[in-house]
């Protein structure tokens, strides 16, 4: 069988991971290139359990998407066959107090990428099934009002540098596609939830903070409104897109689960006490209102009619049951989300890995 590598960069992260796994598990015939620069958020541990047969199909480089040498060189060793572009700093409130590494990364790192990625495919002969697939952000529309959703056609408004950076590249993956006609994908996808997400993110880090016994931040009075997507379901989207999408189409990607933060919150509380044997409504006495943050977007929604329409995807799992089964996970895997803080688990990837580029 002739192998088909994809380039997927960000591989280590919370999506990415969760894609891999799903792909490697579902495309018997993928080989996946993994590249990732194992930043604070990149994590090889979060693949460290793939079964033999997908660990062999799983390639992974220590590398950065801003270094154009290295991506020249893995797209002509091993010939990649398309792109699923997930790298990115994503954290908004990093993005305020420090704005140019997501410059450097979300714009610069994407430009970069682009470039090699325009070059092997012409390279290559143009061939018909390549694919650039750019993961972004449904942030890059700014805030709505109480009514109305985002369509594929909303103007773009970013509120924060993370935003801004995300909506830049957005508008260089689509002028690839128009001035040289390489196939993109573009989706901007809502908040995601779900395994091996990065503890500083609200449902992670609100788990972690009721097990320990520690407050529980809330932005504001908790009033604002996100849409969330379970990463699965998400994962499951962007598989359609990469194989069925139509080239330089931009596809949103909504769970249809809209929630005020602080629902959120009181709703995690209930789980937890729950599973932990606590008197109930106990934890939410954790919670504490804190300043809200500069430039806090009021509420995003998703119109995922598009990606429903044409390729026939829809969430599969209910948001209840998929935060629970998020909350489980978590109880089950503490030795990971220490792991994760601390850092540790980086002794374990110089046992396993050679973190030499390529």
């Amino acid at each position: 069988m002739q192998r088909k590598y994809i380039l997927i960069t960000g591989g280590a992260g919370f999506i990415g991971a969760n894609f891999i796994r799903e792909v490697l598990k579902r495309r018997s015939d993928w080989h996946v290139l993994n590249l990732d620069a194992l930043t604070y958020a990149g994590n090889l541990a979060n693949l460290a359990d793939l079964p033999p047969e997908q660990q062999a199909r799983h390639h992974f480089v220590h590398g950065d998407i801003r270094d154009g040498a290295l991506l020249t060189r893995l797209f002509k060793e091993y010939a990649c066959r398309g792109v699923i572009h997930f790298a990115a700093e994503s954290h908004v409130d990093r993005s305020i107090t420090g704005p140019q590494a997501f410059v450097d990364t979300n714009v610069g790192g994407t430009c970069t990428l682009l470039q090699a990625a325009l070059a092997a495919w012409q390279e290559q002969g143009r061939p018909a099934d390549f694919r650039f697939h750019h993961v972004s952000t449904d942030e890059v529309y700014g805030s709505l009002g109480p009514d109305g959703a985002f369509s594929e056609t909303s103007p773009y408004d970013p509120s924060s540098p993370y935003s801004a950076s995300k909506a830049a590249s957005d508008h260089f993956v689509r002028a690839y596609g128009r001035t040289y006609g390489l196939p993109i994908l573009i989706t901007n996808c809502s908040n995601n939830y779900g395994p091996y997400q990065f503890p500083e993110k609200l449902i992670p880090l609100v788990i972690d903070n009721i097990l320990a016994g520690k407050s529980l931040p809330v932005y504001g009075d908790g009033s604002n409104v996100r849409d969330w997507l379970y990463v699965l379901d998400h994962c499951q989207a962007l598989l359609q897109v990469f194989e069925k999408g139509r080239p330089g189409q931009t596809y949103n990607i909504g769970g249809g689960a809209e929630r005020t933060t602080l629902e959120i919150v009181r709703e995690l509380c209930r789980i937890v006490d729950a599973r932990q044997g606590r008197e109930p409504g106990s934890s939410e006495s954790l919670i504490a209102f804190v300043t809200d943050r500069p430039g806090h977007d009021f509420r995003y929604a998703i119109d995922a009619d598009k990606i429903k329409n044409e390729l026939g995807w829809q969430p599969a799992h209910a948001f209840s049951d998929a935060l629970a089964a998020t909350v489980t996970w978590y109880l089950e895997h503490q030795e990971w989300v220490a792991g994760v803080k601390s850092g540790d688990y980086r002794q374990w990837l110089e046992l396993n890995y050679d973190r030499r580029a390529g």
